[in-house]
């Protein structure tokens, strides 16, 4: 078989951490399908299957486990040894975020940072998965949660409310149907693990219906079917606002409720002496406290610490 080359090894422990082909690849400046190529020279060279491949990721093989474990910790400690050398340019910051609040709210406020601080080199990486900050060149992340992350420092932006939302096509065509009983209107599934229909319910009175219109996996996907009117969903307002706003959303009933989870800018501590974090922390929580004071019902909004 002869010598593996290292950068084979070294893609393979990052494509079985991140189990992501696609966001392995954007890390290793590489294209999916060459990535992919090389996971698969690596199976052939070690006439192994190392990865189950599926429309979701990958997952390891129960030999794709046992070469993780005897080569993923050789990596970590070539990383450990060399961070003393690595050049940290405090001009260059990495964000994650989810694509919710990555679109719905921060992209359409970052002309005012690029204009405030234009020295700032900014790296936005969307996606829902937790940024694992201990392997990830990830310097801090948006979360929506309940701020309870060990051993990172969270920060509280403002938290969420939600309410019954349909296209106005559908309200139409829907005529005087009572907007307050729901149990008369096609409703999304949402989703959301804990179902908030079911909270709604209990808060306002009525009865989950015995079927949905339609479910989905990802709250894009729903808030899209609820603007092409097939049925109301259980939208979060920090992400429906500027469709409201547009007149694209309406609101049925005009009734809110309040969660308990809340959008977090969080960061490892690590990132604390960063001095473009600094910056951006900053302004970001500047940016949360006028939107808290723009938003009816917001007004306990604020910074906690953790």
């Amino acid at each position: 078989m002869g010598k593996l080359p290292l950068g084979l090894l070294q893609q393979f422990v990052l494509v079985a951490r991140l189990g992501n082909l696609s966001r392995a690849a954007a890390q290793a400046n590489l294209t999916v399908s060459a990535l992919s190529h090389q996971m698969r020279q690596l199976e052939e060279r070690l006439q192994r299957r190392l990865f189950e491949r599926g429309p979701r990721g990958v997952k390891l093989t129960a030999e794709g486990c046992v070469l993780l474990e005897a080569v993923g910790t050789h990596f970590d400690g070539i990383e450990h040894a060399l961070a003393h050398y690595h050049t940290r340019h405090h001009n260059e910051l990495t964000l994650s975020a989810s694509p919710g609040i990555m679109s719905s709210w921060l992209v359409p406020r970052l002309p005012r940072l690029v204009a405030a601080h234009p020295e700032l080199e900014l790296n936005l990486q969307s996606g829902s998965a937790l940024v694992d900050f201990e392997r990830e060149a990830v310097d801090a992340a948006l979360r929506y949660g309940r701020g309870e992350w060990s051993g990172l420092r969270s920060e509280r932006l403002f938290g969420e409310w939600i309410a019954p939302i349909a296209a106005p096509e559908l309200v139409a065509r829907m005529g005087d149907t009572d907007p307050h009983d729901l149990s008369r209107w096609p409703l999304l599934g949402d989703p959301n693990p804990a179902n908030r229909w079911r909270d709604w319910f209990a808060h306002y009175g009525g009865e989950l219906p015995r079927r949905y219109v339609a479910h989905f996996d990802s709250f894009e996907a729903h808030r899209h079917a609820a603007l092409e009117g097939l049925g109301v969903a259980m939208g979060r307002m920090v992400m429906s606002k500027s469709l409201i706003d547009a007149g694209r959303l309406v609101v049925l009933g005009e009734r809110y409720m309040a969660v308990t989870d809340a959008y977090w800018l969080v960061y490892p501590p690590r990132s604390q002496e960063h001095r473009g974090l600094q910056a951006f922390r900053d302004w970001l929580l500047a940016e949360a406290d006028d939107y808290c004071r723009r938003m009816p019902g917001m007004e306990a909004c604020g910074t906690i610490e953790p």
